[in-house]
């Protein structure tokens, strides 16, 4: 799906709506009221949904390296107008959980990403629950190589893994 070619993007996959319905709808992310999550293709129904549901999120600004758009119209999960109905934000002060897309997850909570960008190097979320959605081709019992960081629940379509480790984002490299 969109973004088209692929390379260089975190997959956007078929079902990827129900998975991010599925996370949103997990008591660990209902109990977050701000949340960072990022700004790939397949997180678009999940910032949508979020901010119907009257979460307040930091996207990150694609137009100012370290900067983020604090949104909370749904207007905003749209990153074209992001900006626009947003505030400006140097450090997501009140965000107390990320959401991040992935190339591949482990059931351990591994999470691999594309390998550069926004959420592998410009994400302060060491502290914070982290969680990512997935299709199930995207699963692995364990990694096959060092995850970039973990996170603590897999959505997918119909379902939430809660991952073993259940730590915060931390990186492994």
């Amino acid at each position: 799906m969109y973004p088209l070619p692929p390379h260089g993007h975190h997959p956007n996959f078929t079902g990827a709506k129900d998975a991010c319905a599925s996370l949103l709808a997990h008591p660990q992310v209902q109990a977050h009221a701000c949340l960072i999550v990022g700004a790939e293709r397949v997180l678009y129904p999940f910032r949508r949904d979020a901010l119907a549901a009257g979460k307040v999120l930091y996207l990150p600004d694609l137009k100012r390296e370290g900067w983020y758009v604090r949104v909370s119209d749904v207007a905003g999960a749209d990153l074209k107008r992001s900006r626009a109905v947003g505030e400006p934000k140097l450090r997501p002060e009140d965000a107390t959980a990320a959401v991040l897309a992935c190339v591949a997850a482990g059931q351990d909570g591994g999470r691999l990403s594309k390998g550069f960008g926004w959420g592998r190097d410009g994400l302060p979320t060491q502290a914070l629950p982290t969680f990512t959605v997935a299709h199930p081709r995207m699963l692995y019992g364990a990694l096959p190589c060092p995850p970039d960081s973990r996170v603590a629940l897999i959505g997918l379509p119909g379902e939430v893994i809660e991952c073993a480790s259940g730590e915060p984002d931390s990186p492994v490299l």
